[in-house]
């Protein structure tokens, strides 16, 4: 995403556009998978823990950012698109490669619809699958 569609979708989620928080969603934008802080960290380095620490908060409060947990390293991040007020039309499946930890989005694999019992309000969903990705699959062969 370019800093102009980022800072517009900040705005859209209430997000004060600053410098390190439009870093910080760049980097998750790009990466192409969820990220952990502890990535994040390693791939800016400009910015301290407790900064990028207070900046996921923010942006998790603000529905700017998906989590989810892979079992693998905890908790891990990842951009949300939407632009709906009261939904999320980007929720899709996620795959953990158990042998190289990574997690991936299957964006193209929306996530089936639950009937929930009554009195059940959903407020969020993770699916995740588990296994070895392609290439961990591979070396298998």
């Amino acid at each position: 995403m370019s800093a102009p569609d980022l800072i517009d979708l900040m705005q859209h989620h209430g997000v004060k556009p600053t410098a390190n928080r439009i870093l910080i969603a760049r980097h998750l934008s790009e990466a192409g998978r969820p990220m952990s802080q502890t990535e994040l960290e390693e791939a800016i380095g400009s910015i301290d823990k407790s900064g990028i620490s207070r900046t996921l908060a923010l942006f998790r409060e603000q529905h700017l950012v998906h989590t989810l947990e892979d079992s693998g390293s905890g908790i891990r991040y990842e951009l949300c698109l939407s632009h709906e007020e009261g939904s999320d039309s980007d929720v899709h499946v996620h795959f953990y490669c158990e042998r190289c930890r990574r997690t991936f989005c299957l964006e193209e694999i929306p996530i089936p619809s639950v009937p929930l019992p009554a009195g059940y309000l959903q407020e969020s969903v993770n699916y995740m699958v588990k296994g070895l990705c392609p290439q961990c699959a591979k070396t298998d062969s």
